[in-house]
């Protein structure tokens, strides 16, 4: 590009943002057997979303003993579900360090400071990690 008559020497950038609304509703939830009631199922099947969530052990012994009236077993993405145990290692690594895992920062802007900079220092430790 070229500099514009009369700019001060500055450039005019011109940035475009998405089109469109952003997004509210994902397609997938991921979460553990704590969130394995109806009501949740219920809410995610009428928004849309895809619950991957194991299904309590209580809960498939109570829907077996009603038969037929019980229901059809609840689907589960196993492979989705290992993503979510991805996730889950990160935000343990990430509280390991007490400032994060106690929100000390009094704002939002030093608080992300403190996650980029453990985010940094896990990366770095991996990165070392793979190269001996």
């Amino acid at each position: 590009g070229s500099r514009p008559a009369g700019s001060g020497g500055r450039w005019k950038i011109r940035v475009r943002g998405p089109v469109g609304r952003p997004r509210t509703r994902p397609d997938a939830i991921a979460g553990d057997k704590a969130y394995s009631s109806r009501g949740n199922r219920s809410h995610l099947r009428k928004r849309q979303i895809k619950a991957v969530i194991p299904e309590k052990v209580d809960q498939a012994a109570n829907r077996m003993k009603k038969g037929s009236r019980g229901g059809r077993p609840v689907s589960h993405d196993a492979d989705l579900y290992k993503e979510r145990n991805t996730v889950e290692r990160l935000i343990n690594k990430l509280k390991a360090w007490r400032g994060i895992a106690t929100r000390y920062d009094k704002t939002p802007e030093s608080y992300l400071a403190g996650l980029h900079l453990r985010a940094s220092m896990i990366w770095i430790k991996d990165l070392t990690r793979a190269t001996r």
